[in-house]
């Protein structure tokens, strides 16, 4: 004969309260994400220009906040692809921004994963309210990026948030205030074709012509 103790209604609210709160509480708390001083000990690339890039990406695209730019950039800081998508997640999490980013990239680039060492650099800029300083939603976008960038045969590069007070490469202290949410989208070249060459013997032979 096997006694037994049936648990009491009390115990089995409060055992359920707990795991519903654990539940809860891992939804809502970021998980995956690197902390500035993470970021930095990474040994991430700095970027030759980045107001040029920023510039280049924020013409192309026009973000919104909520949008994510990733971008591949070849040996000489050069745009060789990319893309954009708004974020949709209700929790922060940096291994469902990691398959987000690794999505885009395997649309809009073949990998470069039989390379022994990476040779193109993936970029993201990510628009946001709120200001500058570093949040663990970005944290969350950081560790998705560097390990999107190792299963796309890549190097990680830099991680840039852009808010309405303008931009900033995090982990670096380099920014700007323009471009930034809500302002005007820059020219990629120059909108006016450079002014013909007039003048010499050759131009005064025709006008003499065209006289006669």
């Amino acid at each position: 004969m096997t006694f037994g103790f049936a648990p009491s209604s009390a115990a089995s609210l409060s055992a359920s309260s707990m795991r519903t709160e654990r539940s809860a509480d891992s939804v809502n708390r970021p998980t995956r994400l690197l902390e500035p001083t993470e970021w930095a000990a990474a040994g991430i690339p700095l970027l030759r220009n980045p107001r040029e890039v920023v510039s280049g990406l924020h013409s192309r695209h026009r973000p919104i906040p909520q949008t994510a730019v990733v971008a591949v950039l070849d040996p000489e800081e050069r745009l060789r692809a990319s893309a954009s998508f708004t974020r949709r997640e209700s929790h922060t999490d940096g291994w469902t921004f990691r398959n987000s980013l690794l999505s885009q990239l395997r649309r809009v680039i073949p990998h470069d994963l039989r390379r022994r060492t990476p040779v193109r650099t993936a970029v993201l800029l990510y628009c946001r309210e709120g200001d500058a300083r570093w949040t663990e939603e970005d944290g969350a976008w950081m560790w998705g990026l560097r390990d999107a960038c190792t299963l796309h045969g890549l190097r990680c590069g830099a991680y840039i948030t852009m808010t309405r007070d303008g931009w900033q490469v995090l982990g670096e202290g380099r920014g700007g205030r323009s471009p930034g949410l809500g302002s005007a989208v820059e020219s990629l070249g120059s909108a006016e074709p450079p002014a013909p060459r007039t003048g010499g013997a050759a131009t005064e032979m025709l006008r003499r012509a065209a006289a006669r």
